[in-house]
């Protein structure tokens, strides 16, 4: 920043960087706080899964579970503070287009996620994660409910990457093989082609190992909605 020579010393543009510098740090501060929420949420997210999971796999006396119950209640009254309205936007969240912390398919805060791991690809995206029994339909594969959500939210953050806005308006699911559980599994997805407002996206699921044979796969259709649209949908969206 340049000096002005009428500048006392103290005042003008050495006044006016001090309030920048303090307002940087002020930033700082900010965004640590939030890393840290971030960590805190991923973090019970972790232990609310594994608790799931054992909760699903059990063979625990009816004794043993009731005392469970009783304890799980006292934990859950200790989440004291105010609890977010439907539709309101977590501080946390990167909405729309970011990470969304308690997504239940990305989510690192959340208990029912497993939570996929996403990555850019060539061509779109891949995401990577490894269902549980607590993600059981048939008895050792995953439900086809959750391969169809996998492959929605995958195949919506490809859309949105690529810098396409739109909401699912069609989901046309194959189902090859069954999806093992406790197994490896890799998540691909891209964008085919738009039409208007309409963008058009192909995904399918793959174990990690043999990602040559699809075990599921989707095309799906997105439509752009108006602005006024996404205002009456989202009203808790932070304007830029």
């Amino acid at each position: 920043m340049q000096h002005s020579l009428t500048d006392p010393p103290g005042t003008g543009a050495e006044e006016a960087e001090e309030l920048e510098r303090q307002e940087l740090d002020q930033q700082g501060l900010d965004q640590q706080e939030l890393d840290q929420q971030k960590a805190a949420i991923a973090r019970l997210g972790d232990e609310l899964r594994a608790l799931v999971e054992a909760t699903v796999r059990t063979a625990a006396s009816p004794d043993t579970l009731h005392r469970m119950a009783d304890e799980v209640r006292t934990l859950t009254g200790r989440l004291t503070g105010r609890r977010r309205a439907r539709g309101e936007i977590p501080e946390v969240d990167e909405f729309p287009a970011g990470t969304r912390i308690y997504s239940p398919v990305t989510g690192a805060g959340s208990p029912l996620a497993p939570p996929v791991r996403v990555t850019p690809a060539e061509d779109g995206l891949v995401g990577e994660c490894t269902l549980g029994i607590a993600h059981e339909g048939p008895p050792g594969y995953g439900h086809g409910g959750m391969s169809a959500m996998l492959l929605d939210e995958l195949m919506g953050r490809a859309r949105a990457s690529a810098g396409l806005p739109g909401l699912t308006v069609s989901l046309r699911m194959r189902y090859h093989r069954p999806v093992p559980l406790e197994t490896p599994l890799r998540i691909v997805a891209r964008v085919t082609g738009t039409d208007d407002r309409k963008v058009f996206v192909s995904g399918a699921i793959t174990a990690r190992a043999d990602p040559g044979t699809d075990l599921v796969t989707a095309e799906g259709v997105f439509v752009a909605p108006d602005l006024d649209r996404v205002r009456a949908l989202f009203p808790g969206l932070r304007q830029a």
